[in-house]
């Protein structure tokens, strides 16, 4: 593998031109094909085998007329403080309101209030239900300017009128000024860390080509294979922070074998041929992670997944081909500048850079142990205190997990919305009026020969239940064999009752179902949620195994151990444990909600957890990958192990260090964002990328290869023989014969030198 990359990168330096060329032309090209395609589909939501998608697709086809596809809009009015919504005036106005709203494009029926009865018993509040042939995400935006003028027409009559349901447009842009931040933040490490302006860019530019060639690759394929506009979401986050990440490693690694001595372009194919193999496996770990969310079944996440991997793909691409190409282009610019001086002069015949490579690299020895780096002396001081580190390091992140025992899933609605949008105003003003529950009605579908007689048994048996408010008459379709009606549970929907009653309420169907040759089936907003919570939940445990298991097989080829790939996968549970722990804390039990801007503290969301996994176990792997080659490849040229780590952290902690940052930077950004679930996500990574970086990579990996020793590269010799040497480290990179052999150190020697 390493000579491979190794030939690729030289190739790639000599052919810069070419290379970028070829770059240019997929970009532009995917660009032109993106532009050119038809428009991606609307945003489609199913989960294949739950009850709730079940019932659906029962009533799509024996009650089309009720657009169960559908968006509708639930417009609340409020007479004036004092007075009663049926009084003449009042009752005018809402009727102008209704015929106001069957005008609107798009719409196919409007329920009055008055003929349906819905209006509150104190007589204060009224609600009509507006119903459109389309679904919310496919309504123009003349449709939802035409809702809200109507809105406002009924305001101008001296009603409190508000509205919410999936017709209702929801503001999703983002403010994007903590994201600018975070790309600021982002260039000013970059900038320290190299010491380089054109180094500091190359990352960030690459990155944004990646990303580019992979969003515009989504857009292209969106009608053909069904991508929708926010697919593309994760690709973006993702190849963005992963691209910068594996630019950033080759770049530093070109730096490094610059410095030892070797000409331009050899530096450049040994540092694709390093640094390069760890970005291959790297990225295969996280295109693993993102390709098992198709375990999860539900087909917005396969999507999702999918593309994504496809964007890191083109990252790990870029990063092996591009990066290489453009360092030919500055070969001495991306060096600090008080190292660039040594370089100007005529390039050295190949005999006396061998000597030169020689002298640098004892010189660079020298150098290293009179003045270690803070990467070298941090390893030193693991390596001297193991055993207290480890515990620090696993007592505290286990502290920050325990929230996580307590974690509740859900989906973001309307009552999670701010206090000062219509929806949450719409939400609130029912609720006040007509119970907690009237905003998370469940609808009961009824299949069978004489549909009328049965439905009615089974409201008489629900409304009987605990928990029930209210149970609507069935409503039967002209062919008889179906019937639906509406059940108010008694509390609000995210409730852990509301939960408790549908599960009760499917218990009871079944009992109803046994020898009358019927089907009977809950759904609903509220069922929805619930059941897509369920699926998510029972699929966190499969999902986990899987990327773990195949991560687990894929670090065993590389770093040719049992143990490091198992401390790896033990390392990045507990990150994760700990960041779940922490959203918990905040987003769920409210601890330091105000410090964060959250107006109402309730469950987390349901997709978060896997998505946080899938994201955080491909960045995890990434450091180690990249830190742990690095001893990897010291170890295998002759060091002890305790030289492996010192030698890691000097050359790969700092540049570790400075992508950990970036990635925490950049997510942080979206916490400062006003939409709940983005302030979730943007907060869940960081905690993981700054727990799994700096805790687990920097802290915990050191102090357990401290206490292995040698039996950190334990592999059984049957296991060895089976698996391929893939030669990541780059043995077969060395001149002449594979290395020296390993060291011989007395301990009180190898004490000194960690020192």
């Amino acid at each position: 593998m390493a000579t491979l990359l190794y030939r690729l990168g030289r190739f790639a330096f000599r052919r810069r031109g070419l290379t970028v060329l070829l770059w240019l032309l997929v970009l532009f090209g995917a660009g032109f094909a993106a532009s050119s395609a038809p428009a991606p589909p609307a945003d489609t939501f199913s989960m294949p085998g739950t009850e709730s998608q079940k019932a659906f697709d029962l009533l799509e086809e024996k009650f089309p007329a009720a657009g169960a596809e559908g968006a509708s809009a639930r417009v609340v009015v409020r007479a004036p403080k004092g007075e009663r919504i049926t009084e003449t005036a009042n009752k005018k106005s809402v009727a102008d309101l209704v015929g106001d709203l069957g005008d609107n494009p798009g719409v196919t029926r409007v329920t009055d209030p008055f003929t349906t009865g819905a209006v509150s018993k104190d007589g204060t509040t009224a609600y009509a239900v507006a119903t459109y042939r389309a679904s919310g995400t496919e309504l123009t935006d003349a449709q939802h300017d035409a809702l809200d003028k109507s809105l406002r027409t009924g305001r101008s009559a001296g009603l409190t009128v508000e509205a919410g349901g999936d017709a209702v447009k929801v503001d999703t842009a983002m403010s994007g000024v903590g994201e600018k931040i975070g790309v600021l933040i982002s260039a000013l490490v970059l900038l320290l860390t190299f010491g380089s302006l054109i180094a500091a860019g190359m990352p960030l530019l690459t990155a944004v080509v990646g990303v580019g060639i992979g969003i515009s690759a989504i857009t292209a394929l969106g009608s053909t294979l069904g991508l929708s506009a926010t697919t593309s979401n994760l690709a973006m986050m993702l190849g963005l922070a992963v691209g910068i990440d594996y630019a950033l490693f080759v770049v530093s690694r070109y730096r490094s074998e610059k410095l030892e001595g070797h000409d331009r372009e050899e530096a450049a194919g040994r540092a694709v041929g390093t640094a390069g193999s760890a970005v291959v496996f790297a990225g295969l770990t996280v295109i693993v992670a993102l390709a098992g969310l198709s375990v999860v079944n539900i087909p917005v996440l396969t999507k999702m997944g999918l593309a994504a991997a496809g964007t890191v793909a083109v990252a790990v691409l870029i990063a092996t081909t591009l990066v290489p190409a453009l360092l030919a282009f500055a070969p001495i610019r991306v060096l600090r500048r008080r190292d660039r001086a040594a370089f100007r002069s005529k390039p050295l015949s190949p005999r006396k850079q061998r000597k030169a490579a020689k002298q640098a690299a004892k010189q660079a020895a020298k150098q290293a142990r009179r003045h270690p780096n803070l990467g070298a002396r941090w390893a030193g001081y693991v390596l001297r205190h193991p055993v207290a580190v480890l515990l620090v390091g696993v007592v505290g992140l286990g502290a920050l997990a325990v929230p996580a025992a307590n974690l509740r899933l859900g989906l973001p609605g309307e009552g999670t919305m701010a206090t000062d949008t219509t929806q949450r105003k719409a939400y609130d003003m029912l609720s006040a009026s007509f119970g907690d529950g009237f905003n998370g009605p469940l609808t009961v579908t009824v299949e069978a020969p004489k549909a009328a007689a049965v439905a009615k048994r089974v409201a008489q048996r629900f409304a009987a239940q605990d928990g029930v408010a209210s149970v609507a008459p069935p409503t039967v379709n002209p062919a008889g064999d179906t019937a639906l009606f509406n059940v108010i549970p008694a509390s609000g929907p995210g409730k852990a009752a509301t939960e408790d009653l549908v599960r009760s309420l499917r218990d009871s169907a079944g009992g109803l179902e046994k020898g009358t040759g019927s089907e009977i089936l809950i759904t609903g907003q509220t069922a929805l949620i619930i059941d897509f919570s369920h699926t998510l939940d029972k699929a966190l445990l499969p999902y986990l195994a899987l990327v773990v298991g195949l991560a687990f097989l894929l670090l065993m080829v590389v770093f040719r151990s049992l143990l490091v790939p198992f401390k790896a996968a033990l390392g990045f549970l507990l990150s994760v444990g700990a960041a779940l722990g922490a959203v918990v804390a905040v987003f769920q039990q409210g601890h330091l909600a105000g410090l964060f801007g959250i107006d109402q503290p309730g469950p987390i969301v349901s997709t978060m957890p896997i998505l946080m996994i899938g994201v955080v176990f491909g960045l995890a792997m990434d450091y180690e990958v990249f830190l742990v080659s690095r001893m990897r490849e010291a170890y295998t040229h002759g060091a002890t192990p305790a030289e492996a780590v010192v030698t890691g952290f000097r050359f790969g902690g700092r540049v570790v260090s400075a992508a950990a940052v970036i990635m925490i930077s950049v997510f942080s950004g979206f916490i400062a964002e006003d939409n709940d679930l983005v302030k979730m996500m943007g907060f869940a990574l960081a905690s993981a990328v700054l727990f799994d970086a700096f805790v687990v990579r920097m802290a915990i990996v050191p102090a357990l290869f401290a206490l292995l020793g040698t039996k950190a590269w334990w592999l059984p010799k049957w296991l060895d023989r089976l698996l391929p040497n893939l030669d990541v480290e780059g043995a077969e990179l060395r001149h002449g014969p594979a290395g020296p052999p390993r060291s011989s150190r007395s301990p009180k020697r190898e004490r000194e030198l960690i020192r």
